[in-house]
């Protein structure tokens, strides 16, 4: 006797017999499937990144970046790289709200930009209640030296730059009076802030700032490493490995109550 086995036809997910089109589907495509997400997310590292696995780590510390330029009131044209100041504010009050986070680092590599910009991140940045180090890395120009010393201890990289000079204007002004004195009252918060959040003095500061002939085509002056340090306008010449070491040795301090020197 031969065993006939029946062959049950088989079906699509609507439970229609093949080749029949399910809902909302085109006739003569195959049904789109969902795409997942875990391979997504590599993709996107990728792409971002660079790389195909990211390091997963709880840290009690927040890294805070200003990469490029500053950008303030004004959107900067899409090819420039910018730091948005509308983004880098919530990050502070989140860091300072935060409970699992005990401290900042702040990572500079920026050409400068706004100066309301640039002095509202700095005046944040120096009234959190958390201890926070700043780095220069390559260069921290502009309105990057109010951001840099706004930190409690502040480092530049041996080869990093920090270019020093008058604040200015871009576009049309009104040529009358108020707007000279406007800049300058503009261009003494900052001198004022720098002076109060390190340890170089107005004059000196103002010196640096009106100095001619080593700038081409303007007037100020470029300081590298150690120079920085010198002036006083940067506590130490280190690296990251530096940076993180302070930091940690504050956080310790600040948990047990002792006073941060």
């Amino acid at each position: 006797m031969n065993d006939k086995t029946e062959l049950t036809p088989q079906t699509n997910p609507a439970g229609q017999p093949p080749g029949t089109p399910v809902p909302g589907q085109q006739p003569g495509t195959e049904p789109q499937k969902k795409e997942d997400p875990k391979k997504k997310g590599i993709v996107d590292a990728i792409q971002q990144l660079g790389q195909t696995n990211i390091p997963q780590m709880q840290s009690n510390v927040h890294c805070l970046s200003v990469i490029g330029q500053v950008e303030g009131h004004l959107v900067m044209p899409a090819q420039n790289k910018t730091t948005k100041y509308e983004h880098v504010i919530p990050q502070i009050v989140a860091a300072e709200q935060n409970p699992n986070i005990e401290g900042v680092v702040i990572i500079l590599n920026t050409v400068g930009g706004d100066v309301e910009a640039g002095l509202a991140i700095a005046e944040m940045i120096s009234s959190m209640s958390k201890p926070t180090v700043s780095l220069v890395l390559g260069g921290g120009h502009s309105i990057g030296v109010p951001i840099a010393v706004s930190a409690d201890m502040s480092f530049i990289a041996e080869t990093a730059t920090m270019t020093i000079h008058p604040v200015r204007l871009t576009g049309m002004v009104v040529g009358v009076p108020q707007t000279f004195e406007y800049m300058e009252k503009m261009q003494d918060r900052v001198i004022r802030f720098v002076a109060q959040h390190s340890n170089i003095s107005e004059e000196q500061f103002r010196e640096l700032m009106f100095r001619t002939g080593e700038l081409a085509r303007d007037i100020g002056t470029n300081v590298i490493g150690s120079d920085a340090v010198n002036y006083g306008l940067i506590d130490r010449v280190g690296g990251l490995g530096d940076a993180l070491a302070e930091l940690n040795r504050r956080i310790e301090l600040n948990r047990q109550g002792g006073v941060v020197q």
